[in-house]
């Protein structure tokens, strides 16, 4: 089999900081090379891989302004379709654009939906779903007027985080520093639970981080670390003594929660869109609806056994579960594509 992997180009892949869907695209083109599968990457010229690479953009568009976006993007995913003849099946990581190139080539195109940034972007997944295959990453994130071959989960490599069993006293909040992901509300749980806060990401909303975060920043209590590589993360999340997740959106999936849980560390979240899906309340954290309930439950915090947590997500969210169930994914989408398209190899 033969898999042409077409990842964003924001950032590198792996990331070396903030990029969850070019941290995904890493995990199973790994993955997949593990397997015996040939894959082609086309991804950014820096980005790391024992698969076969090609790029035309030289760098992540947002680690360089001199790069525009809507250039690079066109000519890199242009790159993928145009050497089609070379694949079996293509991979979109790349949200909707591809789509529009999907009809251009006789081989089939998976499309995984990592979210929706808004309902404008609806009419194209409408417009290419009868010609192209679309996997969710979570249930609650599935939009009714389309139709999905699958529901996959992520993965994480569990060999990059370490069980602590010990951990500390302080409480982690790890994402994006914008009003969707709660990094306000983590700062009222610290306050009102007295327990030290760590926030962790990149800065998303400059405005929000000046008037909502930046005035509780006192080098203390509440702190701010900024964006955390691989090796920071592992030691900053097996060492919280929970991970803060006090969303305001439908999030589709969540991979910093499986994350902090290989590390052993519960995390108490807000129950919108996958986070019911991820959550265990009672085993590996528990769900509040706000302020109070996430002050509350920290109490109940030293009660969940760390070893289990992650023994759950080894059983729900490995990086080999997830690469089995996309190569049975592929398999089902090669035969389904040649079963409509007879005329044509794929």
């Amino acid at each position: 089999m033969r898999i042409a992997m077409l990842a964003p180009i924001s950032w590198r892949v792996p990331p070396r900081h903030y990029g969850p869907w070019e941290r995904v695209v890493s995990l199973m083109t790994e993955g997949l090379i593990q397997r015996g599968v040939e894959v082609t990457l086309f991804a950014t010229a820096d980005s790391k891989t024992q698969a076969r690479l090609f790029s035309v953009c030289p760098r992540p568009y947002c680690e360089d302004p001199s790069l525009d976006p809507k250039v690079w993007e066109c000519l890199h995913i242009a790159s993928a379709f145009e050497r089609y003849a070379e694949f079996d099946l293509i991979h979109n990581h790349f949200d909707f654009l591809p789509l529009s190139y999907s009809r251009l080539v006789p081989i089939p195109v998976v499309t995984t939906i990592h979210g929706f940034s808004s309902d404008r972007i609806l009419p194209v997944y409408q417009a290419y779903q009868d010609h192209t295959y679309y996997v969710s990453i979570s249930n609650a994130d599935r939009h009714p007027s389309l139709q999905y071959v699958a529901t996959i989960y992520h993965g994480i490599d569990l060999k990059e985080f370490t069980l602590r069993t010990q951990p500390g006293d302080y409480l982690l909040y790890f994402g994006r520093i914008h009003p969707d992901k709660g990094t306000a509300e983590a700062i009222k749980v610290a306050k009102r639970s007295r327990r030290p806060l760590i926030i962790a990401g990149i800065i998303h909303d400059q405005s929000y981080f000046e008037q909502q975060v930046a005035p509780h920043l006192d080098g203390h209590q509440i702190r701010y670390v900024g964006s955390v590589g691989p090796l920071e993360r592992d030691s900053l999340l097996g060492g919280a003594f929970a991970l803060l997740h006090l969303i305001n959106f439908a999030e589709p999936f969540g991979l910093s929660l499986i994350e902090a849980m290989a590390c052993g560390t519960p995390v108490i979240a807000r129950p919108l869109g996958a986070i019911p899906e991820i959550v265990k309340p009672g085993l590996n954290g528990f769900l509040a609806q706000d302020i109070d309930e996430a002050v509350y439950a920290l109490r109940a915090i030293p009660k969940l056994d760390r070893q289990q947590i992650r023994a759950d997500v080894a059983a729900r969210f490995s990086q080999q579960r997830m690469v089995e169930e996309y190569l049975s994914v592929y398999q089902q989408v090669i035969e389904l594509h040649r079963q409509k398209n007879p005329l044509t190899r794929g």
